[in-house]
């Protein structure tokens, strides 16, 4: 019969071959399915477009902005565990822009949306989003866009969550 010092020995080794088996498996996998990315919005009336993709799913931001100088903005995109959803979202992190955008128009580009939202602040310093009025942008299949006339120019923040053509598979 084994003694119970063998058998916590055994079990011991067992676990420390699990754990150095663990430690050796690549962590960065995440890394592969999520980014974020500093970006510059610049002011001047000009169509600018900033984009970024995680495998074959892309997130496009493109706008128009007026007065003061260049804020710095993020991009983070992500693609969930089960390659079934494609999150994009594009905010400045100091919470409410101070450019007045007169266009603006997130696209999706291998996902059809699924939820999305726009806000004229975000959650900084104590201050929640504050989301845009319903009226103001159009959720189309790929892409979220001001809506002409309705829009009252300010954006801080726009979430896209769209679903892959693998969850149709």
């Amino acid at each position: 019969m084994e003694s119970p010092n063998n058998f916590c020995a055994v079990n011991l080794a067992a676990l420390l071959v699990f754990v150095l088996i663990s430690a050796c498996v690549p962590v960065n996998a995440s890394s592969e399915r999520t980014k974020t990315v500093e970006f510059n919005v610049k002011p001047g009336g000009v169509v600018h477009t900033f984009s970024q993709e995680i495998q074959e799913y892309e997130c496009s931001f493109t706008y128009a902005s007026q007065g003061g100088t260049n804020e710095q903005w993020l991009m983070s995109v992500g693609l969930s565990d089960d390659d079934r959803l494609f999150s994009c979202s594009v905010w400045r992190p100091q919470g409410k822009s101070y450019l007045f955008f007169t266009q603006f128009k997130a696209e999706l580009k291998g996902a059809k949306i699924e939820y999305a939202n726009a806000y004229s602040q975000t959650a900084s310093a104590g201050q929640s989003d504050v989301p845009l009025k319903p009226g103001e942008f159009t959720v189309g299949d790929s892409t979220v866009t001001h809506t002409s006339g309705k829009f009252n120019a300010q954006l801080s923040k726009l979430t896209a969550i769209g679903r892959t053509r693998h969850d149709e598979l």
